[in-house]
C-alpha cells in the first residue's frame, strides 16, 4: 500500500462509486414511474453491492498475499457450493464431494501460496479429474455415472481451478514498489477491467440495446451492449497500461480479449442456469444474486490472462 499508483487506482475506484451513489440518489428522488423506480432501486441495490465488493477486496489486497489467497479461496467454495446445491447428484456422490471441498479446494489454493506454479497448473485438471470418478465407483452406483462425474468436474473447474487463477496473478513479477511489473497492480488491473467490463455492458445494453445475441440463453445481453461493453473496457484497460508490463497497443488488445472472454463466461453460466430453472445461482448479494452470478466473467477470462501473462511477460 506504499504504492503510489495503486493508492491513486483506489482513490479513483472510490470517486466512482460515490459520483454512482450520488447518482442513484439523484434518480430515486426523481423518478415517480413505477416501470422506471424498479430499474432504479435494482441500480442502487447493485450500487450498493459494489461499495461492499470493492470494500472487501481493497482490504483483502491492502493486508497481503495470504489474505487474498484466503478471500478468493472462500469465494471459490460458495461458489462451488451454490453450483452443487442445483446440481443433481446421487447419495453416493456424496463422499465424493466431500473431496471436493475440503481437499482439492484448500490443498489447490494452498499451492498458490507456496508458488508451486507446476502442480498448481494440474493438479485439478488431471489428479483431481482421475479421482473424483475413482472415489465414486467405488460407491457402485452407476445410474447417469457420466453426468454425475462431469457435473462435479465441471463445478471444481470452473468454481475453483479458474476463479484461483486471479489470486495467482500474485505469482507473477516482482512486488517492488513502482515497479510495472508489481503483481498486485495486474491483480487490480485484470479485476478492474473484467468488471467495469461487466458493468459497461449492462449500461450500453441498457442505453442502445435492440439487437439480442442469444434471447434463449440471456435475452438481455445485446449486440449492442456487447460491442461498446467490451470497446469502453479495452479502453479502460488501455488508458492504464503505464501500471502493467503491457505497452499501450498491448493493454488495450488484452483488455479487449478479457473483457470478451467475461462475456462468453457470463453467458455460459446463464446457460447453465436456464437448464437447471434458476434465475441466479443464489441470494447473498443484493441485487446480483449468488457469487457465482458475480464472478461469472472472472471464470473464463482469469485462465487465459494468467497464463498469456506468465508466458510473455514474466
Amino acid at each position: 500500500m506504499n504504492d503510489k499508483a495503486l493508492l491513486y487506482l483506489f482513490g479513483g475506484l472510490l470517486s466512482v462509486l460515490c459520483f454512482a451513489s450520488i447518482l442513484g440518489f439523484i434518480l430515486h428522488r426523481k423518478v415517480k414511474s413505477s416501470g422506471k423506480r424498479k430499474v432504479v432501486d435494482n441500480l442502487n441495490a447493485r450500487i450498493r453491492a459494489w461499495w461492499a465488493m470493492c470494500i472487501v477486496f481493497v482490504v483483502a489486497v491492502a493486508a497481503g498475499k495470504i489474505v487474498t489467497i484466503i478471500m478468493f479461496g472462500i469465494m471459490s467454495f460458495l461458489a462451488l457450493r451454490e453450483f452443487i446445491t442445483i446440481t443433481p447428484t446421487d447419495r453416493a456422490d456424496h463422499r465424493t464431494i466431500f473431496w471436493v471441498f475440503f481437499i482439492f479446494t484448500p490443498v489447490h489454493y494452498y499451492l498458490i501460496y507456496l508458488e508451486w506454479y507446476g502442480l498448481f497448473a494440474i493438479m485439478i485438471p488431471v489428479y483431481a479429474f482421475l479421482l473424483i470418478p475413482i472415489r465414486s465407483v467405488i460407491q457402485g452406483v452407476v445410474d447417469n455415472f457420466m453426468a454425475r462425474m462431469a457435473m462435479i468436474q465441471w463445478g471444481l473447474m470452473v468454481c475453483v481451478y479458474c476463479v484461483s487463477h486471479v489470486p495467482a496473478i500474485l505469482m507473477l513479477g516482482s512486488a517492488d514498489n513502482g515497479n510495472a511489473t508489481n503483481p498486485v497492480r495486474l491483480l487490480f488491473f485484470f479485476v478492474l477491467v473484467v468488471q467495469a467490463g461487466d458493468v459497461l455492458q449492462y449500461t450500453c445494453g441498457k442505453m442502445f440495446g435492440k439487437h439480442k445475441i442469444t434471447p434463449s440463453v440471456s435475452p438481455n445481453k445485446t449486440w449492442e451492449g456487447f460491442l461498446g461493453g467490451v470497446f469502453c473496457a479495452a479502453i479502460l484497460g488501455a488508458s492504464l497500461w503505464k501500471i502493467t508490463p503491457f505497452k499501450l497497443w498491448q493493454a488495450f488488445v488484452i483488455s479487449l480479449l478479457i473483457a470478451t472472454l467475461g462475456f462468453f463466461g457470463d453467458i455460459c453460466m446463464s446457460a447453465i442456469k436456464r437448464d437447471r430453472g434458476v434465475k441466479d445461482f443464489g441470494h447473498i448479494i443484493e441485487g446480483h444474486g449468488g457469487i457465482l452470478d458475480r464472478i461469472d466473467s472472472i471464470c473464463f477470462a482469469a485462465p487465459v490472462f494468467f497464463h498469456l501473462c506468465r508466458y510473455y511477460y514474466f
